[in-house]
């Protein structure tokens, strides 16, 4: 077997052993460089890559020579810069080529180049976008894998699936990246396209002087225009109901003329106080996805990318040690790689794990205990209702419910027994506790408001 088809065979059985995240992060952007003996060089992005293909992924990998090569080939792991994907099929929903940012800016810069005729249109659809946020700058874990690939489907044909689009989760994971990705992506393939991206504060902004000035027809006429439409940070929409009801009617045409519509908020549609009914429901119509917090491998792989992007081959400890402290969001973890690295380009240093503990000891880690009493009151609160009454004998929906999350958060976050949970909630009987315990694990799977409402109660129990 020549040594591309063994690779791509390897490949192909990988995608289907591992998480769509691990496959698009450690394994697509790979290719073979050459034979050495029976040593096949594979060329990998970076040295964080490196370092999980021969340590993370071995034995799959080492099971999978011996089942396809079997006569001693063995991979060894190369860094090679300007590492491009293998020709992919267009329009697939899970391939995409790959440029670097650079190459997108001077491809673009041509094509508007070359069509001067629409050269003003295109900058002036452009200017929301920021082109750094492109899909092969967004890193790909299991907490994102499902929005980016609905995002790399908009991208190829927008309008066709996936309409709208709700993006929602916490502040700093990488929403106004990925919804900018899709607008990037469009302009890359169609560079006629009319891309509008705005944040919901911007368009109340816009519609009040539109008002102001009697420019509601050319208000109107730019919105429901466009091709794309990707709306940022939706929440803040909420409560104004004058710029909910023309959003609705922009809605209306676009998604009347199959257009692509593209919404992130910081909640889901349930979730957003004050926001009509008219509009939630049609926000419902298509796909609502939500962003979670990185885990481990994700963030180092973030770090790992910035790193190389700053030119800068950062310590594996000090990657390890960097996601460990900064847990929250990709902003907060990113801005901590900054300082590190401005701290040591100031004095001459290599960064190392010391001079990271030195700099970022400091800051607040996830404490390791709470104690029942505050996940009692802090759920209570959540749900608005008195300490007394979600420790009462009620069976009111309204109490019940806040009484079975407060049950659930002390199994999963303190790991107490049964009889124990049922004793910090003044019950007597521990299948209750089991019985309320089971029910959130399950509801959590489908209920996107609840998983919100348990998301805040945690974030705040730690903050």
């Amino acid at each position: 077997m020549q040594d591309d088809t063994l690779w791509q065979a390897i490949l192909g059985e990988v995608e289907l052993s591992v998480s769509r995240g691990s496959y698009v992060t450690w394994f697509k952007n790979t290719r073979v460089l050459r034979s050495e003996g029976n040593t096949v060089v594979i060329g990998v992005a970076n040295i964080f890559a490196k370092q999980q293909l021969e340590k993370k992924f071995k034995p799959l990998l080492d099971e999978l020579l011996v089942k396809y090569a079997n006569d001693g080939t063995v991979l060894e792991f190369k860094i090679h810069a300007g590492i491009a994907p293998p020709s992919n099929k267009k329009g697939s929903v899970d391939e995409t080529v790959v440029v670097s940012s650079t190459q997108t800016r001077a491809q673009t810069q041509t094509t508007l180049q070359q069509t001067s005729g629409t050269k003003s249109v295109a900058h002036s659809y452009r200017q929301g976008l920021n082109e750094r946020y492109t899909f092969d700058s967004f890193i790909v874990g299991s907490n994102n894998e499902l929005a980016y690939a609905a995002c790399q489907a908009i991208a190829q044909n927008p309008g066709t699936k996936y309409n709208p689009l709700f993006v929602y989760g916490g502040v700093g994971l990488g929403k106004t990246h990925l919804i900018q990705a899709v607008g990037n992506g469009v302009l890359a393939n169609n560079p006629k396209a009319h891309v509008v991206y705005i944040t919901s504060e911007q368009f109340v902004q816009e519609f009040l002087d539109a008002i102001r000035y009697k420019k509601i027809t050319d208000f109107a006429g730019h919105y429901r225009s466009a091709d794309v439409l990707i709306v940022d940070d939706m929440q803040f929409i909420a409560g104004k109901e004058k710029t909910q009801e023309e959003f609705f009617h922009t809605f209306n045409a676009l998604h009347q003329a199959n257009k692509q519509i593209i919404i992130s908020s910081d909640k889901p549609p349930k979730s957003i106080p004050t926001l009509e009914e008219r509009l939630r429901s049609r926000f419902e119509w298509g796909m609502i996805v939500d962003i979670g917090t990185p885990d481990f491998e994700t963030r180092c792989a973030i770090l790992q990318n910035k790193s190389v992007q700053h030119e800068v081959d950062l310590p594996q400890d000090v990657v390890e040690f960097l996601a460990n402290h900064f847990q929250s969001n990709v902003r907060e973890l990113e801005g901590a790689l900054n300082q590190l690295l401005a701290f040591c380009e100031m004095r001459s240093l290599t960064p190392d794990v010391h001079i990271a503990a030195g700099l970022f000891g400091s800051v607040k880690s996830r404490p390791k205990h709470v104690s029942a009493k505050q996940i009692v009151e802090r759920t209570a609160k959540q749900f608005q209702i008195g300490l007394d009454e979600i420790l009462s004998s009620k069976r009111d929906k309204d109490i019940v419910v806040p009484r079975q999350v407060a049950m659930y958060l002390l199994r999963s976050e303190l790991h107490l027994s049964f009889p124990k949970i049922a004793h910090e909630l003044g019950r007597k009987d521990h299948t209750t506790a089991i019985h309320s315990v089971e029910k959130i694990e399950k509801e959590l799977h489908f209920d996107s408001v609840l998983k919100e409402q348990v998301k805040e109660i945690k974030e705040r129990l730690y903050a």
